[in-house]
């Protein structure tokens, strides 16, 4: 008994949890994003959940520049430039999640991304909707950021899930240990398994890792007849080329007609997370628009379908 209290006792570090969500498995479903991810995908639409850490946010249009916040920051991450006059944050030195910042703020104009939770914490949260889940079929299912990048922490909830009865899913971009995956694995009811880039150069250029480790563990959930839903994030003259989608259509031809192989999402590229990035003061990466138009998603679908993958075109 000892040891299951601390087991479920694990803290992960989590930037978000969204309920009623529809879009990510099935069913209404309850969203814990992790931070901490692998990849850097310059199209990524949540900035903050990339490093696991304490994050600052600052809404600059609403910040006086008043310097409540230098006062009482007990790390000396705020700070007024002497120059400007301005209110600036020191990202090399490293917050604490006091949230002392926050509380002494009273333009509302920061947020700290970031809260380390126990397991049961996180527990207690996802069966507040158990009536919607068994409802709809839904559950909870764990982004991020990465999931698989704090492993034990979410192979821990996942299993804490099982046990009550809740199905589970997990988003992820696959660039983990194959062992640690599956040993996850046991504990999910659905992977929402991204295919980014089928060229291993070109994935580098966009996620900063290359695709071998990542398709490798796609084949493995596969072959282990794990139910894996792939996902790919469109956006034009990236990845929306006809050469690219042949590229996944033979990749994953071998497994069309696998019961636990459940389609294919393409997912729109959408400006959502586009302001977070100045208030983390970093650079959006991606220059111009690359959303593709309905006619383009469609083509694409089209050019699915004509081998008879299950294709949904999922808009937020």
């Amino acid at each position: 008994m000892g040891s299951k209290k601390n087991t479920i006792e694990r803290k992960a570090m989590i930037f978000n949890v969204q309920k009623y969500n529809m879009y990510d498995g099935p069913g209404i479903r309850t969203i814990v994003f992790f931070k901490g991810c692998p990849l850097r995908c310059k199209w990524c639409s949540n900035p903050e959940g990339l490093e696991h850490r304490f994050d600052i946010m600052i809404k600059k249009s609403a910040c006086i520049n008043c310097g409540a916040c230098v006062e009482v920051c007990p790390e000396g991450i705020h700070y007024i430039s002497k120059e400007s006059k301005e209110h600036k944050i020191d990202r090399t030195k490293t917050c604490i999640g006091c949230g002392k910042c926050k509380d002494a703020c009273h333009y509302e104009a920061l947020e700290i991304a970031g809260e380390r939770k126990t397991v049961s914490e996180l527990l207690e949260i996802i069966k507040e909707d158990e009536t919607f889940y068994e409802m709809s079929g839904g559950g909870v299912t764990l982004g991020g950021g990465e999931c698989t990048a704090q492993p034990e922490a979410a192979k821990t909830l996942l299993m804490a899930s099982k046990e009550e009865g809740i199905n589970t899913a997990i988003e992820t971009c696959g660039y983990v240990k194959t062992e640690k995956l599956l040993e996850i694995a046991e504990y999910v009811d659905l992977f929402l398994f991204d295919i980014k880039q089928m060229d291993p150069i070109k994935h580098n250029n966009l996620t900063g890792v290359n695709n071998e480790l990542i398709l490798k563990n796609l084949r493995e959930l596969l072959d282990s007849r794990f139910n894996v839903h792939v996902r790919m994030p469109m956006l034009k003259d990236i990845n929306d080329s006809k050469e690219e989608i042949k590229a996944v259509i033979e990749f994953l031809k071998p497994y069309k007609d696998y019961e636990n192989f459940k389609g294919i999402d393409l997912l729109p590229y959408h400006k959502l997370g586009v302001n977070k990035y100045n208030q983390l003061d970093m650079e959006y990466p991606i220059e111009g628009d690359p959303s593709l138009t309905d006619n383009e998603l469609k083509q694409i679908e089209s050019w699915l379908k004509e081998y008879d993958f299950p294709v949904t075109i999922v808009k937020h």
